[in-house]
């Protein structure tokens, strides 16, 4: 009997992790004058993102659960190292 894959970015704890598509990624470096390497970084081999097909230089939106606010927005520029 074969034992199913866990999948971390299926995960009730892990946040809603998605990539930008180009046009949303110049309008949000636009809204706040930065350029993709200014933001935080993500690895490309985190497993919350694998699934994504994401590439050095993509943007991904991580949207989290909040006590106090609701929903907060985060932004991560996918990196190598």
């Amino acid at each position: 009997m074969k034992k199913p894959k866990f999948k971390v970015d299926k995960h009730i704890l892990t946040p809603k992790h998605s990539k930008l598509g180009e046009r949303e990624k110049a309008q949000l470096l636009e809204k706040y004058h930065v350029t993709s390497k200014e933001l935080p970084k993500i690895l490309k081999a985190d497993s919350a993102i694998k699934e994504l097909d994401a590439k050095t230089g993509d943007v991904i939106k991580i949207v989290r659960k909040s006590p106090t606010a609701g929903e907060s927005v985060f932004y991560r520029a996918v990196s190598d190292v």
